[in-house]
């Protein structure tokens, strides 16, 4: 009996041991997954820690305001047209000559069709910014301010053609402010109405330079206060424009500068009372032999320039 008991208390305990061990094999393995878990959660934060600090930084977000709106130019007033308004800015047709002809003549040059429109104004006795005085022929008309260039188309003969086909011929004897556009004519009424009714206002045309073939022959004026010291000189009924004025001063020739107001200016006195020069767009050169300095006196020459 105590043996038996005995091997049955021996089978208990190995039993009891056996059981221990396998619950003590599986804590182990439990233990081992939680630590084998843990360090691959470390490991992967490790690379993602280290993944973020290797990425280049992101450039910065910059806000840019919405427009609150396109800004819209101030417009520019535009005149109420009228007889003397211009609609737009004309260009010659034809390109001008390269030549000394259309250096001398400056922007209205020989052989080239202008385009621009006609208007019309009360021309009086035809005396204007060209001071001329008055005229006999009012087959005349003043030249926008651009195309005028400081008096150079004063006197400057001018064939006048509508679209309807009428032509007129006109002297110009002045001169067109802003806002006339270039290759505008502000004709005498006489004059617009060879071409179309005056109650037209404006009309579209196209215009060149003419050298007419009858003129009388030229004439210089030494304007009123010109003296030994100072004077002004004008060319008057000339065929051609006049592109230069030299005076004779005994030690040489001297170009005069041109006024606005058709004047050759010699303003120290130098050479007033000499000979004069007067050379035209086309290179012709005339010499007047010493005038007296007769202040507002038309003094004829009996020379003209050659036509055209």
């Amino acid at each position: 009996m105590k043996t038996a008991r005995h091997v049955a208390g021996q089978r208990g305990r190995r039993y009891w041991l056996m059981w221990g061990a396998a619950v003590a094999l599986a804590a182990v393995g439990v233990l081992s997954y939680l630590v084998m878990a843990s360090l691959s959660d470390g490991a992967a934060n490790i690379a993602r820690t280290a993944a973020a600090a290797a990425a280049p930084a992101s450039a910065p977000q910059v806000s840019t305001p919405a427009p609150t709106g396109t800004p819209t130019p101030t417009p520019t007033p535009t005149p109420t047209p009228s007889a003397s308004v211009p609609e737009a800015s004309p260009s010659p047709t034809t390109t001008p000559p390269t030549s000394t002809t259309a250096a001398a003549a400056g922007r209205i040059a020989p052989g080239t069709t202008y385009e621009g429109d006609a208007t019309h104004y009360e021309a009086a006795d035809g005396n204007g910014a060209c001071l001329f005085g008055p005229s006999d022929d009012m087959m005349i008309a003043a030249m926008n301010e651009t195309d005028y260039e400081t008096s150079k188309a004063c006197g400057a003969y001018v064939l006048v053609r509508a679209a309807n086909g009428a032509s007129v011929t006109v002297r110009i004897t002045n001169v067109c402010p802003l806002p006339c556009a270039p290759g505008q004519l502000d004709l005498s009424k006489q004059a617009f109405a060879e071409l179309a009714d005056p109650v037209l206002g404006r009309i579209p045309i196209t215009w060149s330079l003419l050298s007419p073939g009858a003129a009388d022959t030229i004439s210089i004026r030494y304007k009123d206060g010109s003296s030994q010291w100072w004077c002004g000189i004008q060319v008057i009924d000339h065929r051609n424009p006049v592109a230069k004025l030299e005076v004779d001063t005994g030690s040489g020739w001297r170009t005069l500068p041109r006024a606005e107001y058709n004047y050759f200016l010699a303003e120290d006195g130098s050479g007033c009372g000499g000979a004069i020069r007067i050379t035209d767009i086309y290179g012709e050169r005339l010499t007047i032999n010493a005038l007296p300095v007769r202040a507002d006196v038309v003094q004829p020459t009996g020379v003209q320039f050659g036509q055209h």
